[in-house]
């Protein structure tokens, strides 16, 4: 591990950005569901969870500890609360980034209440330290706490009570071994399908008393990269347009048009996507080139470039990285409406590096 995270970098101000910021943490508390009956998609993890914790209170017992993995916006924060609900127990939310020695850990187990639930965000950020003290309490409900230093220190077991630890990660093959294996239960956060986006865009709507049909909660959704919290971003934005600029009611033309001036095209693609791919078509006829001269031609950090703007990329089928550089597929030509320059073999330049060289 080098010590980098793609949560340090100062992600540009984006409509389609997964990370949350302050209106989005605002907005999520009223729209988040209060049970496993109410949350929409994830059906495998929440039938699987559903199990884990009706089998715990049939026993009259704590849940077993509780991984959650994936992409930023896909509801681990939201199923941590509907754990402690169902449970009927409270919850304890911190991160990882915040807990950088031992003592900080120590603080928050000692203070936990039996059954309590602790949320523990972008828990593979979490000091080694902290790491080692976290598994005696995950297995064994004990911490040593250290008192002293060097020679004369002195460790002094601190039983604690039974707790259920929620962690969260964006990157799972950041954890070590021995922490993963001491959860219970492990769930990994797959994106949504449009269908079930425009549920959540008819929820949302409803929850926030604004008009929607069909057509204008499916155009949403196909634009929300598979996100509910961008998802529920663009109802708002398109609300906005839509109390301003018409009638209020959100029809499949309205939601084209707002998105449009929020530069959200239909893919989802907003201007950081378009610039990375104009790039790589226009300038460099579609690749392959090197990370560093496509960051520079956008005007952007290598690191920005890699973790912000290509892993939607790529998953679109737009981009592929390859040991020769960034190379763009014959989607992405389509996408903007060019046309591939023709190698002399026949088929458009870059697409050799897709299939090695």
């Amino acid at each position: 591990m080098n010590g980098y995270d793609e949560t340090d970098i100062p992600e540009p101000d984006r409509l389609v950005a997964p990370g949350a910021d302050g209106e989005d943490t605002a907005v999520e508390a009223a729209l988040r569901p209060k049970d496993l009956g109410e949350f929409v998609g994830q059906e495998k993890v929440r039938q699987q969870l559903d199990l884990v914790l009706k089998a715990a209170k049939q026993r009259g017992a704590t849940a077993d500890h509780v991984l959650l993995s994936g992409a930023p916006g896909l509801g681990k924060t939201t199923l941590s609360m509907i754990i402690a609900a169902e449970m009927g127990a409270p919850i304890r939310i911190t991160s990882g980034p915040a807990i950088q020695h031992a003592g900080d850990l120590a603080a928050i187990l000692s203070s936990l209440q039996e059954g309590e639930v602790l949320f523990l965000d972008e828990i593979h950020r979490m000091s080694r330290p902290a790491e080692e003290m976290l598994y005696m309490a995950m297995e064994d409900f004990r911490v040593d706490v250290i008192v002293g230093k060097g020679p004369g220190a002195t460790a002094i077991p601190l039983e604690l009570p039974p707790f259920t630890l929620v962690g969260a990660t964006t990157r799972a093959g950041l954890l070590p071994p021995p922490l993963r294996d001491r959860f219970g239960f492990t769930g990994h956060m797959e994106f949504y399908a449009p269908e079930e986006l425009e549920r959540v865009v008819h929820r949302s709507a409803r929850l926030l008393d604004v008009e929607i049909d069909t057509a204008g909660a499916a155009e949403i959704a196909g634009r929300s990269r598979g996100t509910p919290r961008i998802a529920n971003r663009l109802l708002r934005r398109v609300r906005d347009y839509a109390q301003v600029r018409a009638d209020g009611v959100i029809t499949r033309e309205v939601a084209g048009t707002a998105l449009q001036v929020y530069e959200v095209d239909a893919r989802g693609l907003d201007r950081l996507d378009r610039a990375v791919l104009e790039a790589l078509l226009k300038l460099f006829g579609g690749g392959p080139v090197g990370l560093s001269t496509l960051a520079v031609a956008v005007g952007e950090e290598r690191e920005t470039v890699e973790e912000v703007a290509e892993p939607f990329l790529v998953r679109e089928g737009l981009l592929a990285r390859t040991p020769r550089g960034r190379v763009a597929t014959p989607a992405a030509w389509a996408h903007l409406g060019l046309v591939p320059p023709q190698q002399a073999g026949g088929g458009p330049r870059g697409q050799q590096g897709l299939f090695g060289a």
